[in-house]
């Protein structure tokens, strides 16, 4: 939080004044002067139509505006619009019930973007209207995390609410983490209304959930058919979601096939319990204790690394995630191409117009597993580079195969961009595309992972191997690069230290770079060398 600091000039006349204009507008045309304002708290708010940021914590803003000032609380809000339109402006304006900079005084709102310092929206800075003294300029986190409760946003009352935040911690129950004084249920998919105190004695996952976003998407199914399965085996556990949705129809579309429970959307606990458990990364499954303390911030890892094994790590405490690692290791020494690409009757690969290649014809062979897809554009500029390199090693290798799994959405981007692949594919809607990202954890593509000739993992970075070693890297196991690294270091021993002051016309530049464990050998472009100065300046 910035500190509080005397804002030049003093008072709100020096600070939203502008030239002659010494008013502000309201959303009816009714200008307002700027000395008639009473308050104690004024809040300038920088925002826009077109940004979706702002038009999900606008209504935050609306509502704890109407609540301080339907309980009398002397505080009043500033509107500095970013649109580029007055049509735009006027329309988003509409929904406001506070004042605003005009629109046409272009000057002034960008003289208030540069004394405030903004450089992103929704920004939110609270001053004190008879001083000007700027109390927070991290409003919006505060208007997001504490409502009204933070008011009069003082440096003091943000302290305040913190102490009674770590307070809460120490003394944390399930009713102070699910409720509120106003609610002591959560609530089943079918809108009934669950006792908080039911949930006494039980092990509580607290799952926070976005309708549509991938990487919850594909966890959520995981954690249902655990969740099924602890319920089956008698255990006391119970799951409540957590929606970080904006509209109700988002989380009810979520929420209708989550077998577990919710807090209500919008409920202010939902944005409370996002800072309560610090919460940095989606999917995240918080897991509460029988005695209501939380004995993990985040298990959501454990299940993705063990899929639906992970139920027999319940209640992942350290014994039981000793036996899951166990298991884990005893998996990957079983491992075979055919545990990897077989599920069930689907035994195949795809080549080109769909031919279906058995696994069995792939078994030992080196084979790269490559996540890619063609709205990604680093795949696209990498993909020239392994058509390359595939086709030198095919010349010398014929015991080595690549398999694309593509994260692409739809068949028609899936079919054009694996055109320009001489290899083969799992097929766009394969339930093992999501299997192997989850065993492989790809959390970013282009990514390739190399497959042994007898069906163990041998690198889980190949691409780095690529990069640097080209086709010299097959077959991508960890002895072959190690073995070239080490003839990068021979070479290198007969490198100069210094280059001469009087090179040779034509130079190539060759410097040595650690990058990611791998020794990368830069052959910088061939230059001109004319004197020891412009070595220094390259």
């Amino acid at each position: 939080m910035a500190a509080s600091s005397p804002t030049p000039g003093g008072g709100l006349g020096a600070i939203l004044a502008a030239g002659d204009r010494d008013y502000l507008v309201r959303n009816s045309g009714e200008q307002v002067k700027i000395s008639s304002i009473e308050g104690d708290t004024v809040a300038v708010y920088f925002s826009a139509s077109w940004c979706p940021p702002c038009q999900r914590f606008t209504p935050k803003l609306i509502e704890a505006y109407k609540e301080l000032t339907s309980h009398g609380k002397s505080f009043e809000v500033i509107f500095v619009s970013g649109d580029q339109d007055e049509e735009a402006f006027n329309a988003y304006f509409a929904k406001m019930p506070w004042l605003a900079v005009p629109f046409s005084d272009s000057e002034g709102r960008k003289s208030l973007d540069e004394r405030f310092e903004v450089n992103g929206i929704p920004h939110l800075v609270f001053l004190d209207a008879k001083t000007g003294e700027v109390l927070t300029d991290e409003g919006v986190e505060f208007v997001s995390e504490y409502g009204i409760e933070a008011y009069p946003f003082t440096a003091e009352r943000i302290d305040e609410l913190k102490e009674q935040e770590k307070a809460a911690k120490d003394n944390q129950t399930i009713h102070s983490v699910l409720g509120t004084p106003n609610r002591n249920y959560v609530i089943s998919n079918t809108g009934e209304k669950v006792p908080i105190v039911d949930l006494e004695g039980k092990y509580v996952g607290i799952c926070f959930v976005v309708n549509g976003y991938p990487p919850v998407v594909e966890f959520t199914p995981v954690l249902a058919k655990i969740y099924a399965k602890l319920k089956e085996v008698g255990e006391k556990f119970e799951v409540i979601a957590v929606s970080l949705d904006s509209d109700e129809e988002s989380f009810n579309n979520s929420f209708s096939s989550m077998p577990w429970l919710a807090i209500p959307q919008g409920d202010k606990m939902c944005q409370k319990l996002v800072s309560y458990f610090e919460l940095s990364d989606l999917p995240t499954l918080v897991l509460i204790g029988p005695d209501g303390k939380t004995l993990s911030s985040n298990i959501a890892d454990i299940i993705n690394e063990h899929g639906l094994d992970a139920w027999e790590g319940f209640p992942f405490n350290a014994e039981k995630l000793e036996i899951l690692a166990e298991k884990a290791k005893a998996k990957a020494a079983a491992q075979t191409l055919e545990s990897l690409l077989v599920t069930g009757d689907i035994d195949f690969v795809i080549g080109k117009d769909g031919a279906k290649v058995p696994v069995a014809e792939l078994v030992g062979k080196t084979v790269l597993l490559y996540f890619s897809a063609k709205w990604c554009g680093p795949c696209r500029a990498f993909l020239p580079t392994l058509v390359d390199v595939y086709n030198k090693v095919k010349e010398k290798n014929s015991d080595f195969e690549i398999v694309f799994i593509s994260s692409d959405r739809d068949q028609s981007s899936f079919d054009d961009f694996f055109s320009g692949m001489p290899w083969l594919a799992v097929p766009l809607e394969d339930d093992r595309k999501a299997y192997l990202k989850k065993k492989f954890k790809i959390r970013g593509i282009p990514s390739l992972v190399a497959i042994g000739p007898d069906g163990k993992t041998v690198n889980t970075d190949a691409k780095t191997s690529l990069a640097v070693h080209g086709a010299d890297a097959f077959p991508f196991t960890s002895e072959r690069i190690q073995e070239l690294e080490k003839k990068i270091d021979e070479m290198a021993k007969g490198w100069p230290e210094k280059v001469s002051a009087d090179p040779p016309p034509q130079a190539v530049r060759l410097r040595r770079v650690r990058r990611d464990g791998h020794l990368l050998v830069l052959q910088l472009r061939a230059v001109r060398l004319r004197s020891a100065h412009q070595v220094r300046a390259g």
